[in-house]
């Protein structure tokens, strides 16, 4: 059976991470921007509306303000409507989905190896120490690129306007610059990472102690004198 401070270390990461698969699920059921162009008819230089965006994963909302119309408001599923496009967003729109995908997975199989961890004593192997930080090493890096990603696909790339454009296609009008906001489903995402890592630490810190209980047992047959163990 496992000591008891191992089974504290490995059950507190196991807790750990559920809590952030809890956190990343609920991120990822919520809205991750918002994005506001002003807007006027085509031909004209007065800017008196707005068209804004808010974005979700996989479902969205644009409301118009004078974009031509009073009020307007329309829903959108967000992948379907950029492929009309097919372009650069699309494809970084899916691979932050596919790589929330990804996190998800891992922090399971984090979870799992801990709760294994618990209630047996695997070797160095996958199923040990190693496999928990390779798991959430994995979910960690990818959450991090998931923020990058995100932040540079509705800042830099023009996702609002194929959006914008797919949604109302009859309607001529020119858009101007435009601002964004993140939303709370982005920001999550940065307590998933550092809950991810604080899980990789207290399971570093049993190793660490493994170790150091280790190094003292064996002290004292290193420190005895050389005529003691002839003998």
């Amino acid at each position: 059976m496992p000591s008891l401070t191992k089974s504290l270390h490995f059950s507190s990461s196991a807790l750990i991470t559920s809590v952030s698969v809890c956190v990343l699920g609920f991120a990822i059921s919520t809205d991750w921007a918002k994005i506001e162009r002003p807007c006027a008819m085509e031909g004209s230089t007065l800017f008196n509306g707005s068209a804004a965006i808010t974005l979700g994963l996989f479902d969205g909302i644009l409301i118009r303000l004078s974009c031509p119309s009073f009020g307007a408001s329309a829903g959108f599923e967000v992948i379907p409507t950029l492929r009309e496009k097919g372009t650069t967003p699309l494809v970084l729109h899916i691979l932050v989905v596919c790589l929330l995908a990804l996190c998800l997975l891992f922090s399971a199989g984090s979870i799992l190896i801990s709760l294994y961890n618990i209630f047996s004593n695997p070797y160095e192997t996958y199923m040990g120490p190693v496999g928990v930080y390779t798991c959430s090493s994995i979910s960690a890096c990818a959450s991090l690129v998931i923020l990058i990603i995100f932040v540079v696909n509705v800042s830099v790339t023009n996702i609002a306007d194929d959006l914008i454009t797919v949604i109302i296609p009859d309607i001529q009008i020119e858009l101007g610059d435009k601002s964004m906001q993140m939303g709370v489903g982005y920001y999550l995402v940065i307590p998933y990472l550092v809950l991810t890592v604080f899980a990789i630490v207290l399971v570093y810190m049993y190793q660490h102690v493994a170790y150091t209980h280790r190094r003292e047992q064996e002290r004292p047959t290193e420190d005895a004198p050389k005529e003691i163990m002839m003998y």
